[in-house]
């Protein structure tokens, strides 16, 4: 079993930097607009010949009601017939996507993501699913991950058992905070009776899965109100915990302009609840995965970290990076092959590319030999807090030493600091570095020097 991290308050000061969340590696930063709908064909096409399994992600951005600190890509709207056109259009999507590809090739993972999909009313969601299983091989026998992203404010009982019935296993769930100031401040009035009951609903209806979503260093948090937050959120006894770092970027998302700056906790008293957060957690079974990710023992992330085999796409951390993923809807980002692609993220041009038969593809990028090797150091640091150079050197055909000469005064800094070990064989992450395992990743970023930190959120 994989050591516990340890709070190490120096280290972190020391190495709390604002950095990509490498979802992906180059990150979507590097997206440019040379990308088009000819290279999302072609990489299909080579995917159908290697009859590679397939992971989707279907995009539906619509929301009743703002949240502030929101940094997604949405639409806020009360009218809910502005679904319909959305909808014509993703079908027409789906349609000539799966076309490229071959009927056998079998999709290991959904997930429904937004916005807030069960914005969507049971008719629609009945409708996109036969669409969806008609165009592509869904599994039948309940053994993919079946996933979607829950509102408990836009579900119910009679929502959790269509989505049951329509195949999906897992559940994640937006919670936040349940301060009522705090989700006043924010404008997320969502009650913890609410979100039991979606829970309850889940476990009687046999999904496989639960994860509740926390965000820290949202208007009117302490350290002391957050700690309640967990110790409720513990009791709900959630397979899987996802603890995000509030970035309070105004000039960026237009909805945190409505967040109250001075009511933000200090930088100290974030500290205080993320440490507070992981003594909580831990003393009550969880696993600290990665980056924001918490587990109980027996869950599937737990034990593939556990076996070297955790992986990381735009979805997070999963157990299906071995598939090729494909984004449908506006915004929505695939990673096959070699290729990232994203749509549109503007809704009108979306579904206009779409109403011309033409896929929306806007930007991406093709993975170069250097870039293919970084990720996959990235790929082990991030996931496995581990990296064998032997293994590198025998996948990549290179000297790892002497490809990454430049970087050795770096590596041997964050050493001494106690950041890592690091010898002519290995880097491991120290029980002390784990929490700061983005900026080990940072060093091998050929591409971090070019942009500006201010993009990216902070470590801790």
């Amino acid at each position: 079993m994989l050591d516990a991290i340890r709070w190490d308050t120096d280290l972190i000061r020391r190495y709390d930097m604002a950095g990509p969340r490498y979802t992906s590696y180059p990150t979507a930063v590097q997206f440019h607009s040379q990308i088009s709908p000819f290279d999302l064909l072609h990489a299909l096409r080579d995917s159908r010949k290697a009859a590679r399994p397939l992971s989707l992600y279907v995009h539906v951005p619509f929301c009743a009601n703002i949240c502030y600190y929101c940094a997604c890509n949405k639409v806020i709207t009360k009218d809910r017939g502005r679904a319909l056109p959305y909808l014509q259009r993703l079908e027409q999507e789906i349609q000539l996507i799966a076309c490229h590809l071959d009927p056998t090739q079998k999709v290991e993972q959904l997930h429904f993501g937004g916005g807030t999909p069960t914005f969507l009313s049971h008719d629609e969601l009945r409708q996109l699913m036969a669409h969806l299983r008609k165009h592509f091989n869904l599994l039948d026998d309940d053994s993919g991950d079946y996933g979607i992203e829950i509102d408990p404010r836009e579900a119910d009982w009679s929502t959790m058992g269509l989505l049951r019935e329509l195949g999906f296993n897992r559940v994640s769930i937006g919670l936040q905070d349940l301060d009522p100031a705090v989700q006043r401040a924010v404008n997320r009035l969502q009650s913890l009776e609410e979100t039991r009951a979606v829970i309850d609903a889940a476990r009687t209806l046999q999904f496989r899965s639960i994860n509740i979503d926390l965000i820290y260093g949202l208007p009117k948090q302490t350290p002391e109100n957050f700690a309640r937050t967990v110790d409720e959120v513990i009791s709900l006894q959630p397979d899987r915990l996802s603890v995000f770092n509030y970035a309070h970027l105004p000039e960026r998302f237009m909805p945190q302009r409505r967040i109250n700056s001075n009511e933000l906790p200090t930088p100290a008293q974030k500290l205080q609840m993320l440490q507070g957060t992981i003594e909580q957690l831990t003393a009550a079974g969880y696993r600290y995965i990665g980056m924001d990710h918490f587990a109980l023992p027996d869950d599937e992330l737990a034990i593939a970290q556990e076996e070297g085999t955790l992986q990381r796409n735009f979805q997070g951390y999963t157990t299906h990076g071995h598939c090729d993923l494909i984004g449908l809807g506006v915004s929505a980002i695939s990673q096959i092959g070699d290729l990232y692609c994203q749509n549109s993220s503007d809704l009108n041009q979306y579904q206009n590319a779409l109403a011309s038969s033409q896929l929306a593809t806007s930007r991406g990028l093709l993975c170069n030999a250097d870039d293919r090797l970084r990720r996959a150091v990235i790929q082990q640091l991030i996931c496995n807090f581990s990296l064998e150079f032997a293994q590198i050197e025998q996948a990549f055909n290179i000297d790892f030493q002497g490809y990454f000469a430049e970087l050795w005064p770096q590596l041997q800094c964050m050493a001494k600091d106690g950041l890592i070990e690091f010898d002519s064989e290995r880097i491991t992450v120290l029980p002390a570095g784990r929490l700061m395992v983005r900026s080990v990743c940072m060093v091998f970023d050929a591409y971090l020097a070019q942009h500006s930190h201010q993009r990216f959120s902070r470590v801790i």
